[in-house]
């Protein structure tokens, strides 16, 4: 080993030694949530790299700590696992990268351009956290079978914030490097890194139906139409326009399409015609909604909750690199909205997510991030009805970010008490025993 190598290892060694300082000291700050305006402005009015640097290499590091910490607080068996360890390792290497620029100058265009080639590397190395994450639960499940409801509670309340915090982290380092690399975008002058900020939300929707189309014909060899409507209450001659991010509503829409064609196809399978799927889009003055509806029977009140929980996940696990998986689950479609450099943005791997099952939850976390929401309401026997909720206005789409502190850690520390509800007994009451007991 030549004496340079080595005092390089030996330096890595130090700065590894330190990353749990450095999470301590980073996670005592809280996130700083952004509106959907202020990212626009970021972007556009007052577009200035420095500024930009200056609190991304603060942030970043926040963002990352605060989740880092949560990381530790798993089940120990489910951090053992060996696609958890790997995730910590990503981690820990991209928040060592980003603390290295803490000391650089932030007028030295040199140092703005590593900046940003560090960003782009970041944001590859964490492109399969999901699949990755998704492959730990299922060790740990298939190494310890059954396990009990507060186990589910906190990896469930994690993981919402964990992909929650991913969501994130990428939406700031997607905007940072797709502003600042020199391109513009002269096929969508609207846009503002990922942002639309004239979003089409009729034009994304049949996008995202005529991709879910196009594979449920190759599989079921017929697809139900799509019948849509929209009313703009402000103004009901103009089309249904806000500012949000283009893939992320795709995102959502592909994957309610998806789980609407297969039901209604399952359901109606010896019929002649498929019933269509209605799809309402409304604009208020403070709610965007859309409303998908279906005739695929419907799923029992029951089990609702299940279809956005990760470990009651029902899809056969996928191997990351399996390329042979029922065609209604894989997928990787970037809208034509989407800027072709845009391909990697925002995890559009809608294919690995639905692989596992995620899809549900993945959508409504993507909903939520701007303070809207994801709902399901079925009837059984007949259908269901699935609604976006979003912010009209850029000014209410603030960020939804985790921050780890006392709340969220008595949420780690639950122990299941007794319920302050009566639990039904299994058996039918005997009145005998009651008449002997007179």
């Amino acid at each position: 080993m030549s004496k340079m190598k080595f005092v390089r290892s030996l330096m890595k060694a130090a700065a590894l030694a330190n990353v749990p300082k450095h999470i301590d000291h980073f996670s005592k700050f809280s996130p700083s949530p952004l509106s959907m305006k202020q990212f626009l402005d970021f972007g556009s009015i007052n577009a200035c790299e420095r500024t930009s640097f200056v609190f991304l290499r603060q942030e970043l590091p926040v963002r990352l700590s605060n989740i880092m910490k949560e990381i530790n607080l798993l089940p120990d068996r489910l951090l053992a696992t060996p696609s958890v360890q790997l995730l910590q390792t990503w981690y820990i290497q991209s928040l060592m990268e980003i603390l290295e620029f803490l000391d650089k100058n932030p007028d030295d265009q040199r140092v703005l351009e590593t900046f940003v080639e560090v960003l782009e590397a970041v944001r590859n190395r964490h492109n399969e956290v999901v699949p990755t994450m998704a492959q730990g639960v299922i060790e740990y499940k298939d190494a310890f079978g059954q396990h009990d409801p507060v186990t589910d509670h906190n990896i469930q309340y994690f993981l919402d914030r964990f992909y929650t915090s991913r969501i994130s982290i990428r939406m700031l380092i997607n905007q940072h490097t797709l502003v600042f690399n020199g391109n513009s975008n002269p096929a969508h002058p609207n846009s503002i890194g990922c942002i639309d900020s004239m979003c089409d939300v009729t034009e994304v929707a049949r996008d995202a139906y005529e991709s879910a189309r196009l594979l449920c014909e190759q599989y079921y060899l017929g697809a139900p139409e799509l019948e849509l409507r929209q009313m703009n209450a402000n103004n009901v001659r103009e089309p249904i326009q806000i500012s949000y991010i283009p893939s992320h509503l795709y995102h959502m829409l592909f994957e309610l399409f998806k789980n609407a064609m297969r039901a209604t196809i399952e359901v109606h399978e010896g019929n002649r015609t498929l019933p269509p799927i209605k799809v309402m889009v409304a604009l208020g003055g403070e709610d965007l909604s859309i409303r998908m509806s279906d005739q695929g029977g419907g799923v029992p009140f029951r089990k609702t909750e299940r279809l956005f929980s990760y470990m009651y996940s029902t899809a056969p696990p996928p191997s990351i690199g399996d390329k042979h998986r029922a065609p209604l689950v894989r997928h990787t479609h970037t809208h034509t909205h989407t800027h072709t450099h845009l391909t990697a943005h925002i995890n559009l791997r809608v294919c690995v997510q639905a692989g596992f099952g995620y899809g549900l939850p993945i959508s409504r976390l993507y909903a939520r991030y701007f303070q809207g929401d994801l709902q399901l309401y079925s009837m059984e026997g007949h259908g269901t009805d699935a609604i976006i909720h979003l912010k009209a206005l850029s000014t209410d789409s603030v960020e939804r970010l985790p921050v780890f502190n006392k709340t969220a850690l008595r949420h780690y520390k639950l122990s299941l008490e007794a319920d302050d509800w009566c639990v039904p007994s299994k058996e039918p009451l005997d009145l005998a025993v009651y008449r002997v007991a007179k």
